[in-house]
């Protein structure tokens, strides 16, 4: 599973001789502390994102080694004519203050990236400095995203990222991580602190890069997958809808969480039991009275049977 996550940069920092050290490990010539400009990444923290994803801090910590060496580029265009610096050191740090929604305190990565200071990057450096280029995007990949409501792969189970079951929050824990990409300055952050875009299956994506053929097939089976999830959701809404008509007597978290586990097939057999009985429950030919008498119901009173 790939993610991308965009996050802030500091501005620049003095660079000091253990700095100095770590950025002569990467470069291949000895760098004098005025040739090279430092500046700190906020890469992503353990906070919920506005997807409804976190990275909780033991992925942070296998994240942090991976990230050193890795080049900042533009966009997430994987090209060397785009490189602009890279990241010598990392450290998870601890923040005090409120916890995080998930009930842990607060962590993030942090990453101090170096360049090398040259007249075709100073114009970039200005805007480093000055608060334009602020935002970057990490691109890094973990071993699954694991429900917070039963422990289950997301795709393994049928729970909703955002909803809420018996009083408990669904989120994907991105946990496992194998790998670091890179880090590209961006336009637009997406998480309230850090920003969020993420990206799945990398090496199809990879490949399908390569050949025109195989991207069109890619983005139409990313089409159809995102039909498919439209169509369970609403069917999902359906059964609920149903249901509460039904009078079964259950609560509607209860009702939504029942629900939120099954699949398109059980849920199209409950949808066909419940569609009975609020069709015997709210008979059509029910009769309504005025006044001592009654009538036969219009379709305009069918709206008001709720």
């Amino acid at each position: 599973m790939k993610i991308i996550k965009e996050a802030n940069t500091g501005g620049g920092c003095p660079v000091q001789e253990e700095d100095l050290a770590l950025i002569n490990a990467l470069a291949r010539k000895e760098l004098a502390a005025e040739e090279v400009y430092t500046f700190t990444v906020r890469l992503c923290d353990n906070e919920i994102d506005r997807e409804w994803e976190r990275f909780p801090e033991e992925t942070l910590e296998g994240l942090a080694p991976m990230f050193v060496g890795k080049s900042g580029i533009f966009d997430h265009n994987w090209s060397a004519l785009g490189q602009a610096a890279r990241i010598y050191k990392t450290e998870v740090v601890r923040e005090e203050g409120p916890l995080t929604r998930a009930g842990d305190p607060g962590c993030y990565l942090k990453g101090w990236a170096y360049m090398v200071r040259t007249e075709g990057n100073r114009d970039l450096i200005a805007e480093i400095e000055g608060g334009i280029k602020r935002e970057v995007s990490v691109g890094c990949s973990v071993e699954k995203a694991v429900c917070s409501v039963c422990g289950l792969p997301l795709e393994e189970c049928h729970h909703v990222k955002g909803r809420t079951y018996n009083g408990t929050l669904c989120w994907g824990e991105l946990v496992g991580a194998k790998d670091a990409y890179e880090w590209s300055f961006v336009a637009v952050p997406a998480q309230p602190r850090a920003g969020v875009i993420k990206g799945m299956t990398p090496v199809l994506k990879a490949l399908a890069e390569e050949k025109p053929e195989a991207r069109r097939e890619l983005e139409a089976l990313e089409k159809a997958a995102a039909l498919g999830r439209r169509y369970l959701e609403e069917l999902r809404g359906e059964v609920v809808r149903l249901m509460a008509m039904s009078r079964t007597g259950l609560e509607a978290d209860v009702i939504r969480s029942m629900t939120g586990k099954l699949d398109e097939e059980e849920l199209t057999a409950l949808k066909t039991v419940f569609q009975r009985q609020v069709e015997e429950t709210w008979p059509r030919g029910a009769q309504l009275s005025y006044r001592g008498g009654s009538r036969e119901q219009t379709a305009g009173d069918r709206a008001f049977l709720v």
